[in-house]
Parts: structure tokens; sequence; C-alpha cells
């Protein structure tokens, strides 16, 4: 019963149109007053702040900034000239192109908001100008766009690590699998969509222009190369290896690319703030929320009420599934991480699914919700850029959405998929 007030109580205030943020932490202080807590309230301040002094999360304003460095700096244009090298020739040769550029893109930037921005003016330009329909275009920017937390350095896994205690290094080893899958599911959509519409293909390069290309995007390219690298030899904790990114970043585009200038330091900077206090702000309110909930035993409610409807943790993987699609139709991905792990990850444990799996099919599930209306905050970003109404892009992305469910099928059921690189690269976790 208590359960279900304090949710109740929490959707209410997200549909009257509160933040997220403000949402949880209000409804955190309404039932800590209800219930007599009221010595609770002057420990508020503290516990909102002890929720963002993990020093993993330290990581989000750095991978952030890389982001930001990496978006003012040029690179996404020498990607976009690789990518078009690559893969031009297939049929909807463009589209192609675009899913490409933001798998490479992931590796870059943890946030797929950041990733839609950066590709989606240079994408959505050439497709246009190439004859593609211009929802078609926005939809595979905007589905592409998703790659990128999924794909190491991930924004929404650090989050998922630092509260779990899971190993970072783990979690961004395991998101390689199912980042590549999501793109071959979206070129695929693609190919199948072009072909039906007659959309162009591109001339095949030749292999001096495919080299050319290479070289220019390979200095970029290492980025998630120093990330990963660093991490998996033990040279670089997460938060160093999130340092070490930016340094490189800030190198490669102030003093080789030279494309960022000094006077461009401050502007990008702002947004970086802006970006990691927004995030930030969020997890202090989850940090209250969580403490709620832990107070009035809601883990252990749910752990029992779904273990009541099946033993099987394939069973209770779906269920859970269903809850987080349906959570990220309303918020937005972090927010739906937050309220959620608390809850979920006794479960899984409980049922002996690995941590890392879970994450990622945690972190699938938000990516999906960042497309889906009334709420998605991809499917905004790219409306806004488009000028497409919302409902009508959401329309043209239903067949994007059955390709990305397609491989969160597949990444549940299949657990390997996403420890086998962990596995090999670190050794077993068992």
């Amino acid at each position: 019963m208590m359960t279900a007030a304090i949710f109740g109580v929490l959707v209410f205030f997200i549909m009257i149109g509160l933040p997220i943020a403000v949402s949880m932490g209000l409804t955190a202080v309404i039932f800590f007053v209800a219930l007599g807590e009221t010595d609770v309230l002057c420990m508020i301040p503290a516990r909102m702040y002890s929720s963002t002094t993990s020093f993993t999360l330290l990581a989000i304003p750095f991978f952030i900034l890389t982001g930001n460095l990496m978006n003012a700096g040029g690179i996404t244009n020498r990607l976009f000239r690789f990518a078009h090298n690559l893969v031009g020739h297939l049929k909807g040769g463009l589209g192609h192109v675009v899913v490409v550029s933001a798998m490479i893109f992931a590796g870059m930037t943890g946030a797929a908001v950041a990733e839609a921005a950066a590709i989606g003016t240079v994408g959505l330009e050439g497709m246009t100008k190439r004859g593609f329909d211009r929802k078609f275009s926005t939809a595979i920017i905007a589905s592409a766009s998703t790659i990128g937390p999924v794909i190491p350095p991930s924004i929404p896994l650090v989050i998922y690590g630092s509260i779990t205690g899971t190993s970072i290094g783990r979690l961004f080893l395991g998101g390689f699998i199912p980042g590549f899958l999501m793109g071959i599911a979206l070129m695929v959509i693609v190919y199948i969509v072009s072909g039906q519409r007659g959309y162009p293909r591109e001339k095949r390069a030749t292999l001096r222009e495919l080299m050319d290309s290479t070289l220019g995007a390979l200095s970029a390219v290492l980025t998630p190369v120093i990330i990963i690298g660093g991490m998996v030899s033990g040279i670089f904790t997460p938060t160093e290896a999130s340092v070490g990114a930016t340094v490189y970043a800030l190198i490669l585009t102030m003093f080789i690319y030279k494309e960022v200038k000094l006077k461009d330091i401050p502007r990008i900077l702002w947004e970086t703030l802006e970006s990691s206090v927004r995030v930030l702000f969020i997890i202090s309110a989850a940090g209250i929320f969580g403490w709620l909930l832990i107070h009035q035993r809601v883990p252990e409610t749910v752990i029992k009420g779904l273990l009541s409807l099946s033993g099987n943790p394939w069973i209770v993987l779906l269920i859970i599934n269903i809850i987080l699609l349906i959570l990220g139709c309303f918020m937005e991905g972090i927010s739906v991480l937050l309220l959620t792990i608390p809850v979920f990850v006794p479960v899984i444990t409980k049922l002996g699914i690995d941590p890392v799996h879970f994450g990622l099919i945690m972190t699938l599930n938000s990516m999906i919700g960042l497309l889906t209306p009334p709420v998605g905050m991809v499917l905004y970003t790219m409306s806004s850029i488009s000028r497409i109404p919302v409902w009508d892009l959401a329309h043209e992305l239903r067949w994007h959405l059955v390709a990305l469910m397609v491989v969160l099928g597949l990444v549940t059921q299949v657990p390997s998929i996403t420890t086998f690189v962990p596995n090999l690269l670190m050794g077993s976790a068992r």
C-alpha cells in the first residue's frame, strides 16, 4: 500500500509538469513529514550532497567536456568523410553513413542528446540534398544517436556502476557488442526502406580516398582506445580515464586540428557546466528518493511481488523490460535509471543475474525511451533541429524502434552478448 502511495504521488507530480528531480525530492519530503520523521529533514542537504560526491561520478563532467570539445573541433566532418568512403556505396548510402558515424562518435561522448545535436545538422543537410525524405533522415539520425551511451564511454553506465558498485571497465566493455548490434539493426532498416523508396547510394570510394579519410579520422577514433585501454590495463581508473580523454580532446582540437580557439573555451566550459549540473541535480534528488524507498522497504516489497509472479529469471527480466519501456515514455533516461536501480538491482541479485548484463539491459531500455513520445529527449531534440512535428517523427521512427527492441530482446535473452568481451579481456567476475 505504501509503495503504491509513494509512486502515485511521484507520478502525480510528474503529470502536472514538475521536473523529475523536483518531483522525486518533493515526494520524499512529503512522505517523511507524513510519517512523522521530521528529524530526517535536516539531513536532506547532506544526503543530496553525499549522493553526488562519489569519485566515480566525477567522470561525468569530464566525459561531457570531451564530447563538447569533439563537437566544436571539427571531428564530425572528418568522421562523416570516413564513414562516407566506407559504407556510402551501399543502398541508402548516406543513411548508412549516419549510422556508422554515430557508432564511431559514440566512442567520444557518453550522451545521446549531445550526439544527436552533433551529427544532426551535418547529417540532415547532406541527406536532404541527396533526395532523402526529411522525416526519414531525421528518424535515422535520432535512432542512431541512441548508440552513443551504449558504446563506451557512457554516462548512464557510469551512474549505474557508481550506484551498484559494478566495475565501470566491465560495463564499458560489455557495451561494445550491443552497440554494434544496434548499428547493424538500424542499417538493415536503412537498406530495406531505401530499397522501397528508391533512395540513392554514393559512388564507391577508391582505395586511396578510403586510406586518406581513415588517416584523417584515426586520431579522433583513438579516444575510446585511450579510455578503454587505460582501464583494462589498470593504468587508469574510470575517472582518470575521463580526464585523460579530455586532455587528449583538448590537444587534438586546439593544437592538431586547430578548430577550437582559446576564445571558444569559456563557451564550451559553460555548456559542460550546464549539462553536468542538470545530471548531478537529478542524481542528488534521486538520493533522497532512494533513501525513502529503503526506509519504507520498497525494494523488498518489489522483490516479493516479482518473485510471486515467477521465479524464472527470464520472465522477471521480461516484466522489468516492459516496466522500463513504459517509464521511458514519460521520463528522461537517466531519471528512469536513478528511480529504478534501487528497486530492481536487489531483484536481479536475488536471481543471480550478472550485474553487467543487467546494466546494459537498463541502458538499452533508457535509450529506447529517448525516442518514444511524449517525453523522448532525442525525439524533441531532432524535432527542433528538423522542424518536423514530434508525432510525425515518432510515426516515422516505428520501424527503427522495432529494430532496437529486437536488439534489446537478444541482449536480454543471451547474456554472453554483454559478458563475453569483459570476461575475455578482464577475466570472469565470478
